[in-house]
């Protein structure tokens, strides 16, 4: 790889290559070799815009030399883009899910050990401000969380069910503030338009960490929803965390700031006050964090191309990227089940 200049491409330009496509372009030392899709004309209309060849096979883009792409392809034709990828020493970014199954997952993640380059999974949300707000906290210790996707009906990614298709991101956002695999799950879902679910709601639970918090978590996902809503709550021994990643808004209510407001409440509800005239929210202190502007898929690119380039480690690894996948197929198992799912 030149010292200057990485050469990437993209791997299938529909809803979401387009975007990495242009991303690259607008890259300084990125030079977008070209895209690669199935529909030619939507891949020359992808690089008159961007610049750029376009090509017919991944073969014929690996002949031009490239140093990593993006896989945006629909998700079960992942593992063999990847495969044929990081065969050729090629580092990938592959779009989520990682793959359809946990076993097509496990596979990319082993090719890519055995290519030795990188691999980073597209869970973007990471990089979304809201997120990027939220990780300014420094280290969160989870009690319970609450995470709400809910959309009407896009005719998007309908190869996959909900969970593949919406729930994976707040799988993802799980491993990071987390860190591990639940211990039990709780599912129920319902499928209307097809055999695949449409409607999905979790309850998880984690097994406890070395200073015993043990956390829940519970998970909303529709695609057949009256409106678009997509919010984290999340509660520490310390902190209540409430954010709005349409409204891009993040409030949080420390525990110390408002010892003070709760000993006095305290005090007032065990002298048998009647408090049912009180306004709560008036009476606590709280603050919303500051949301700073930038393109979640800018910041991923910046990630994976430093990664590309230094050999370290992708912020969101095959490893993580395979958790999420394993884990969306438990829940879509006890779903079906109608079951407890153990670990």
């Amino acid at each position: 790889m030149s010292d200057q200049v990485t050469r990437c491409g993209v791997i299938g330009v529909g809803r979401m290559g387009r975007h990495h496509a242009r991303v690259y372009s607008q890259m300084p030392d990125v030079e977008l070799v070209g895209v690669v899709d199935l529909d030619t004309s939507r891949a020359r209309e992808m690089t008159e815009e961007w610049g750029g060849q376009a090509f017919e096979s991944i073969k014929d883009i690996l002949a031009a030399g490239v140093d990593a792409v993006t896989i945006a392809t629909p998700t079960t034709h992942h593992r063999v883009a990847a495969e044929e990828l990081l065969g050729a020493g090629v580092a990938c970014l592959i779009e989520k899910p990682l793959a359809p199954t946990a076993e097509d997952a496990n596979a990319i993640a082993q090719a890519a050990s055995d290519a030795g380059v990188a691999l980073q999974v597209g869970h973007v949300v990471r990089y979304d401000p809201v997120m990027q707000a939220i990780k300014s906290l420094g280290e969160l210790r989870p009690r319970h969380l609450e995470l709400h996707r809910i959309s009407p009906m896009t005719f998007r990614s309908v190869d996959v069910g909900v969970v593949l298709d919406m729930m994976i991101h707040d799988l993802d956002l799980l491993t990071m503030l987390v860190g591990t695999a639940p211990e039990d799950i709780q599912a129920n879902a319902v499928a209307v338009l097809g055999d695949a679910e449409d409607v999905c709601n979790v309850r998880m639970s984690y097994p406890a960490d070395e200073s015993g918090y043990r956390c829940v978590a519970n998970l909303t996902a529709s695609r057949l929803a009256m409106k678009t809503e997509r919010t984290l709550r999340l509660i520490t021994e310390d902190l209540y965390v409430s954010a709005d990643f349409v409204d891009r808004s993040v409030k949080v209510i420390r525990k110390a700031a408002n010892a003070d407001q709760i000993s006095a409440l305290r005090d007032r509800l065990a002298s048998g006050e009647d408090l049912s005239d009180v306004n709560y929210l008036e009476l606590i202190q709280f603050e919303d964090l500051d949301i700073v502007d930038a393109e979640p898929l800018r910041l991923q690119a910046e990630d994976f191309l430093r990664s590309v380039r230094t050999g370290a480690r992708p912020p969101v690894d095959a490893e993580a990227g395979l958790l999420a996948v394993q884990v969306a197929e438990r829940i879509v198992e006890t779903a079906r089940a109608g079951q407890l799912s153990l670990a």
